[in-house]
């Protein structure tokens, strides 16, 4: 018979059972005079029912009162991540502060699992970049609820509620935009992520407005949102290519899809960027190695990830204000974007 792994009752368990927040469930079971007798008296015998057992880890890390932050990240083999979270790690250290760091991998439960883990060992903040599937932000508004400071970065929701810290994409994008149309190129391409998320909103958005500008019909056929993947984002440069009236030139969103268009335009046997130009979102120092060099639009990750530590810090002395803070981002025109324009 084969094993099967048990299920841990967590406090979220016992909250949805009882139909009240995580926030009073612990309270509750704290015997905190905040909550009233009747509803400790039922959450206690729920949890004794259930058999929830808090985390020893999390008793023991209290007992020793360490200051420990939490860093839910949709994807940490990508250089964009590993780099805000050293300048996390990097703030932190020099605040007295460990950090436990954990994968999404851009998917919203594995978020959601992530941050109720945090809440468990009692970490004393969060910082998070959204999952590209995060539509539901239940897991969030809860932790509102709570009162547990927590800051966005990069990919943020309830903006209302929760620092963020992102960059100036918009701008960027519209800046990276007008060099592929002040170089020669007319069908400028966009390749993207999910249309819900504001990251892919705010740089869409200064694609559009470069081409309006400069009174550039827009055509829908050539804006692809979709998955953040690199076989996704491989197919839809294919399928851009394979039009009546292919693209001139691609600006595409992220890392990933930079390079899989890199590689779908380089296995069509056409030239960059004479054929097609390519200008990228990316900090990645390979951008500066690919043959031909890279024009990428370089986040001044770290400096994200010291920011929102930052903010964080801020939060968790007490500070209630919401801030929103922008990192700028930098245009370093490589050999992929620039067309010889006859004279």
């Amino acid at each position: 018979m084969a094993n099967r792994k048990q299920h841990r009752t967590s406090l979220k368990d016992l909250a949805r059972e009882l139909g009240v927040s995580i926030a009073t469930v612990s309270r509750a079971l704290r015997s905190s005079p905040e909550i009233g007798k009747d509803m400790q008296e039922r959450v206690k015998a729920l949890a004794k029912k259930l058999n929830y057992r808090p985390n020893p880890f999390a008793q023991s890390l209290r007992k020793e009162a360490p200051k420990v932050i939490g860093v839910v990240v949709p994807n940490l083999v990508t250089h964009y991540y590993a780099a805000v979270l050293d300048g996390i790690e990097d703030e932190a250290r020099r605040a007295g502060y460990s950090v436990i760091s954990t994968n999404s991998h851009e998917n919203c439960e594995d978020e959601a699992r992530a941050i109720d883990n945090f809440l468990g060992l009692h970490v004393e903040g969060i910082i998070a970049c959204l999952a590209q599937n995060t539509t539901d932000y239940q897991h969030y508004e809860e932790i509102a609820e709570m009162g547990v400071p927590l800051v966005f970065f990069g990919r943020t929701c309830l903006t209302d509620r929760f620092s963020s810290v992102t960059a100036n994409g918009d701008e960027a994008a519209q800046m990276a935009t007008q060099h592929l149309i002040d170089t020669g190129s007319r069908r400028i391409a966009f390749i993207g992520g999910p249309n819900h998320l504001d990251m892919v909103r705010r740089r869409k958005h200064g694609y559009l407005e470069a081409l309006r500008e400069n009174r550039i019909t827009i055509d829908r056929e050539l804006v692809a949102c979709g998955q953040i993947d690199y076989q996704v984002a491989l197919e839809a440069t294919r399928r851009l290519l394979d039009l009546p009236s292919p693209p001139d030139a691609i600006l595409a969103f992220n890392d990933i899809i930079t390079f899989a268009a890199f590689t779908a335009i380089k296995d069509r046997g056409l030239r960059i960027p004479e054929d097609v130009a390519l200008i990228g979102f990316t900090d990645d120092a390979h951008a500066a190695y690919v043959t031909p060099r890279m024009s990428a639009i370089e986040d001044q990750s770290h400096l994200m990830g010291v920011t929102a530590c930052q903010l964080l810090l801020k939060n968790i002395a007490g500070d209630t204000t919401v801030y929103k803070k922008i990192v700028p981002q930098q245009l370093v025109i490589r050999e992929t974007s620039s067309k010889k324009i006859k004279s």
